[in-house]
This record gives C-alpha cells, structure tokens and sequence, in this order.
C-alpha cells in the first residue's frame, strides 16, 4: 500500500484536498449534503474534468492545446442540432458530435506532426476557426437537446449521481486499460523524451497524432456534456474551459513539460477547481471579489507547473528523466 500511494504520490495528495474541499463545501451549503446538491456538484465537475482530460493528452506528449475550449463550442452547437429526435437519431447525433471533436484533434494533431508547428501556435489558430464554425452554426445561444436524453445523464442512479458513474467509467474502463498498451507506454516515453522514444523504434508520429486525436474526442465529449447540462448550445463557452482545463491538469499533478501525471489526475484537478469555486459562492465573499480569487489560483496554479519546465537548464536535463 505505501510504495502505490509513493508511485502515485501526486494523484493522492490532488484526491486528498478535493476530500477535504468537498467535505467543506458539504458543510457550508445552505441546505447540506444531499443527492442534489451533489449531483449538481458533480455534474459542474464532470464537464471541466473531460476538457482536463483532452488537455491531458496534448500535455503528456509535451504540448498545450489551446483549442480544448473550442472544440467544446463547436461540439456544442452542432449537438444543439443533432442530439433530439428518435432513439435513432440521437445516436447519430452523438456519433456525429464526437467525430466532429475528434476530426478536430486530428487537425490539431496533422498541423504538429506534419505542419512541424509548435501545438501552442497551431492549436492557437485552430482555436480561432473552431470557435468561427461554432459561430457560424450558433450566432446566439439556442437550439435544444432531448430533454429525456439529458436527464438520463445528469441526474442521478440510486442516489449516485450520474457523472460521477461516467467519471470512474472513463478510469476504469478507458484510462486504466489505456496504460498498460503499447499506446500508453508510448505517450509517456514521447512525452519523457521524443527522441529516446524515436530511437528505441517507437512510432511517435503515430503516437503524436493519436495523442491529439483522443485529445480531440474527450473535448467533443466535455462539449457533448455541456450540452445536456445546458439542453442548449452556445458558441461562446470556450475560453474560460481552454484556461481552466490547464489549470485544472496542474492542480492534478500534470507535468507541463511532458511524460508525468495521469488521467486521474487531470480529473481530480478539475473536480478540485470547480469545488473551490462552489465554495467560494456559498463562502459570503463579495461577488466581485470571486472572479478576483479564481484568477489568483489559475494565476499560481498554471506558475506551479510552469516551474518546472523554468527549472530545466536545457533539453538534455529534460531527455534525462
């Protein structure tokens, strides 16, 4: 049990303070702990924690996405149009929904690994159309998703909220088997050092542009569920995601310089950032001193992580590890 809890060191001490912080969050709210007040809390969390996880596969490999935010806008707007009609149609709504996202990160992916561009800049361009193509189908906020549908996957089962079940499914049944493939080693050795990973045969190209595919997929997915959160689609619900999602991969432990961290991680950074801000609301601070405190923590979450790439005196440091 100690040399798990050593191994991952980082994920127990994220999933410690979002305890803590939970348990605080219960206890202020004006009506306490019950199934609603968590299965709001949940659902809050769930949607930032797929943009962390889409983040996470783009850090890992040693990159940022700056279009995870966009791509949930996109997402969201075409859901706006597609997840409603028969049992039938929604399927094909949500099919279309998720290639759309993961066409996306494909792009993302050709632009790095052909384009041979630095996945900030492209995915700083990228950002831009996606947000564009989100505007174009959603000038404003509108459109619909089936309301049955939403409710399936927003409230609750036996009392356990929905998202929460969806969480530990992306763990237990996408991350954990993730890890022990060859995919997964390979992110990880790519992300440690891409040209040890090239010289030991790995395919990183392949590796690279998988990455920001799955990237792509879980932010359709964070897009997907915004959607039936909101039963609406808007197309300017990007930014704040883009910003928050890297954050919310530090606070989990996330290296920004690649090869170290986890999903799980991601997921609790995100849980442990939507959970500050739910204090925060019920907390009594002013209202216009909230927006100020969240700054204040992305601000020293994203320097926290930024230091230890400042820490590398060169990239031969970095290939060592």
């Amino acid at each position: 049990m100690r040399n798990l809890l050593k191994a991952n060191q980082r994920e127990a001490i994220a999933i410690l303070v979002l305890a803590v912080l939970l348990t605080l969050y219960l206890t202020t709210h004006p009506t306490g702990a019950n199934t609603y007040v968590v299965t709001i809390w949940a659902n809050q969390c769930l949607i930032l924690a797929l943009a962390a996880i889409a983040q996470f596969f783009a850090v890992i490999v040693r990159g940022i996405d700056l279009s995870v935010g966009a791509v949930m806008a996109l997402t969201n707007c075409v859901a706006s149009y597609l997840v409603i009609g028969s049992g039938l149609d929604m399927a094909f709504g949500i099919a279309a929904v998720l290639a759309v996202g993961v066409a996306c990160g494909l792009f993302n992916g050709a632009l790095v690994v052909f384009g041979r561009i630095q996945p900030i800049v492209a995915t700083l361009a990228t950002a831009s159309l996606f947000t564009g193509l989100a505007l174009l189908l959603r000038p404003t906020p509108g459109g619909r998703i089936d309301y049955d549908l939403a409710d399936a996957f927003t409230l609750d089962v036996l009392g356990i909220p929905t998202a929460l079940i969806i969480a530990a499914a992306v763990i237990g049944l996408f991350w954990v088997p993730l890890r022990r493939t060859g995919l997964g080693l390979g992110l990880y050795a790519v992300g440690s050092s891409e040209q040890a990973a090239f010289q030991s045969g790995m395919p990183v190209p392949v590796i690279r542009l998988a990455s920001f595919a799955m990237g792509g997929l879980f932010a359709g997915l964070a897009g997907l569920y915004f959607s039936f959160v909101t039963t609406t689609g808007d197309a300017g619900i990007g930014p704040n995601y883009t910003l928050n999602s890297i954050a919310a991969v530090v606070l989990g432990g996330v290296a920004l310089r690649g090869g170290v961290g986890t999903l799980t991680g991601a997921m609790a950074g995100a849980f442990i950032l939507k959970t500050i801000g739910s204090l925060m609301f019920f907390s009594g601070l002013p209202p216009l001193a909230q927006p100020f405190i969240e700054g204040l923590i992305l601000a020293g979450a994203i320097a926290i992580g930024g230091a230890g790439v400042l820490r590398v005196k060169n990239r031969l440091e970095v290939f060592g590890k």
